[in-house]
């Protein structure tokens, strides 16, 4: 009785074992096959520039102007690291562009959230206007003078306020946070009023908590945006030594090598030591991953946040 009971289990399972093998059609092992390799094309596609610039960056700076390397150094040197992190303005720059990144996503986080707040709420009777508003703003842009003269009529002009004052709220965020907003369930907001929660203890104990994932979103797209930005230190503080930040260094040194040439060391500030001479593609490449690497950091630790934030606050709503 007991040997009947245990067979009829094991064959239930080797008859489901069947089924899914027999799950596998020419149809699907083809389609299969072409989708794996076309992600890892895709893959390799997009890798091959960061490990392109990275061979460039490790190797010597006179053999680098042969060109013909790949994804590997053909002649190993730090001296390109060395000569960037020996710039008397490098670690001033990095410090002024991760200070910048961290108060650009702080205020653009607070007061979009708060505005989105607002926004969501079905009893606040201008919410539709303001919305259309800020949408215009995506559309229309005053442009690149006209802002200049407001940041300098507001006497901003090389400042600090010239970095977050202008990026305090965005269109397009407040879009993603008031979409998310309104797919929490009313009943959790009302009872907190029942409770006597106000609406700005409602929206900083409630609901920024219950929006974790959709802040994860803006904050990624508002730190990548800022830490990447050179044209507001041009256009703003470029009077201002001191407020110079790593991108804009880095859109100098360019500039510099494109105009001088790639066989011009000193138009870019390189020098030579040990015998060993950088040189403007490799000292371009050098800068390039110190600029990239430490916002390539900060994803793997929204990357769960990321994708279920993004997917919740542009389908819900």
């Amino acid at each position: 009785m007991s040997s009947t009971t245990v067979a009829k289990p094991l064959a239930r399972r080797a008859s489901r074992g069947g089924s899914r093998r027999r799950k596998w059609t020419t149809e699907r092992i083809i389609f299969t096959t072409l989708n794996t390799t076309f992600l890892l094309a895709l893959a390799a596609v997009m890798v091959y520039p960061l490990l392109n610039t990275l061979a460039i960056s490790l190797n010597d700076g006179m053999d680098a102007v042969r060109g013909g390397i790949g994804i590997w150094p053909r002649d190993f040197s730090l001296q390109n690291y060395n000569v960037v992190f020996n710039m008397h303005t490098i670690y001033q720059a990095f410090f002024m562009s991760v200070l910048k990144t961290v108060v650009v996503v702080a205020t653009n986080l607070l007061f979009t959230s708060m505005l989105a707040y607002a926004l969501s709420r079905t009893e606040f009777i201008f919410r539709r206007p303001i919305t259309v508003i800020f949408v215009l703003t995506m559309y229309f842009d005053a442009g690149l003078i006209p802002n200049y003269l407001l940041i300098k009529d507001l006497g901003m002009l090389n400042t600090f306020q010239a970095y977050w004052v202008p990026t305090i709220i965005s269109a397009f965020n407040l879009i993603i946070l008031r979409t998310y907003i309104k797919s929490i369930p009313e009943e959790i907001i009302e009872s907190a009023r029942m409770d006597g929660a106000g609406e700005f203890r409602t929206w900083w104990q409630i609901v920024m908590p219950l929006c974790k994932p959709a802040l994860a979103v803006v904050g990624l797209f508002v730190a990548v945006g800022s830490w990447n930005a050179w044209l507001d230190t041009l256009l703003y503080a470029s009077g201002n030594p001191a407020l110079t930040t790593l991108q804009y260094e880095l859109q100098k040194l360019l500039s510099s090598s494109m105009n001088a040439g790639v066989n011009s060391v000193a138009a870019t500030g390189a020098a030579s030591s040990g015998g060993q001479v950088t040189t403007p593609i490799a000292l371009r490449s050098a800068i390039t991953m110190v600029a990239a690497v430490p916002i390539l950091f900060v994803y793997p630790f929204l990357q769960k946040h990321f994708v279920s934030g993004l997917m919740i606050g542009s389908v819900k709503g």
